[in-house]
């Protein structure tokens, strides 16, 4: 059984293989639920003209807009892109290659990756800019653009929980772009806050298989807010 086991011991392993110029799909929303350390390794093994898959790029100093400080990223491929001024800045003086993508067609990009569907038509964004340069059919009355399926080489997820076979269990919002994410990587890497062995996850709380993890890392995190509100104080 041992040969299931998909724990490693130091980030350094985890991202054995990370070479300049791949893609990389990372998981999360804003600061919600993202790999941060697997992001810091990024930045540390100083690996370039990377292609970013995300939701967005993290804040000018937290999550993937880290890797903006030392112009690590490439080409981003985004459906938000606003809290982060090196990002504008990098993105108006032409640096950073910038891909706006309608945020559910973000998730199907990854989800029909994982599938083994290569590209899928939607509606979404025909008649913009989104649209440009792609096949446009009609079915029943309606006109749909063929968006094609992404594949990182790496992705980079963050998870709850896991048993050492990689069975993940995402925990509240943390379960937005992940399992998309984890699906669509050639190498998948997890990062979660605690491992359990085999047998100890009911299989209903399972929210994805470990066919999908080749990486499983433990780690600690901060859980950074993006932007509080609170309700004012009771007088």
């Amino acid at each position: 059984m041992s040969g299931f086991n998909k724990v490693v011991t130091s980030y350094a392993e985890a991202l054995a293989g990370l070479e300049d110029g791949m893609t990389v799909i990372a998981g999360g929303f804003g600061l919600c639920g993202i790999p941060e350390n697997l992001i810091k390794e990024i930045k540390h093994k100083g690996t370039r003209n990377l292609t970013l898959v995300s939701n967005n790029c993290g804040t000018t100093e937290y999550g993937l807009g880290i890797l903006l400080v030392d112009k690590q990223i490439k080409k981003m491929i985004a459906s938000y892109v606003g809290e982060n001024a090196n990002f504008e800045a990098q993105m108006m003086s032409g640096e950073l290659e910038v891909e706006l993508t309608p945020q559910g067609t973000l998730a199907e990009k990854m989800r029909a990756a994982g599938a083994g569907i290569p590209a899928f038509y939607t509606a979404t964004g025909y008649g913009t800019d989104v649209a440009e340069g792609k096949e446009v059919k009609e079915f029943n009355g309606r006109h749909y653009i063929l968006e094609e399926s992404i594949t990182g080489d790496f992705a980079i997820v963050k998870a709850w929980k896991a048993d050492t076979f990689g069975n993940l269990v995402f925990r509240k919002t943390a379960r937005n772009f992940n399992p998309l994410a984890a699906t669509a990587g050639k190498i998948t890497v997890v990062e979660v806050e605690e491992i359990v062995e085999p047998g100890q996850l009911d299989p209903d709380e399972i929210h994805l298989p470990g066919i999908y993890v080749d990486r499983l890392i433990q780690g600690t995190f901060e859980k950074r807010i993006e932007q509080m509100t609170t309700r004012p104080a009771d007088k």
